[in-house]
């Protein structure tokens, strides 16, 4: 059964959000997603500076299943993109709540978002 971690909050389209300093958030894609998508060998994200709108497309990931939207789930300006995954998009697939993860954003507000424990219930994911 896919890992959720549960020390972070979900959106419905499986994004996760990590809060750092101040309205710093990490952004990156649930393991009950990478499960569901096969091996990632492609992913666009947001130019640094871009504005992202919580519940909008900002991006995709490519895997050898399928392609699939990538959603913001806050609103507010890329800071950073994880040019790691970029490069080697297994990472997301290899660690999705580490290394794999794909954008930073400092947010203004947040969209509808889960905790872990309802993002498990609802998805099926394993709180380890």
């Amino acid at each position: 059964m896919p890992k959720v971690a549960p020390e972070l909050q979900y959106s419905d389209e499986h994004e996760w959000v990590s809060r750092g300093e101040g309205n710093l958030v990490s952004v990156g894609i649930s393991e009950v997603a990478t499960d569901a998508l096969g091996d990632i060998v492609y992913v666009d994200l947001p130019e640094v500076g871009s504005s992202v709108t919580a519940g909008e497309t900002c991006g995709e990931v490519e895997s050898t299943k399928s392609v699939s939207d990538l959603y913001s789930p806050v609103t507010g300006e890329v800071t950073e993109i994880n040019d790691a995954v970029v490069g080697d998009p297994a990472l997301i697939n290899n660690d999705p709540y580490g290394a794999g993860w794909l954008f930073k954003v400092a947010a203004e507000s947040d969209g509808p978002l889960l905790s872990a424990e309802e993002y498990a219930s609802k998805n099926g994911g394993d709180l380890s």
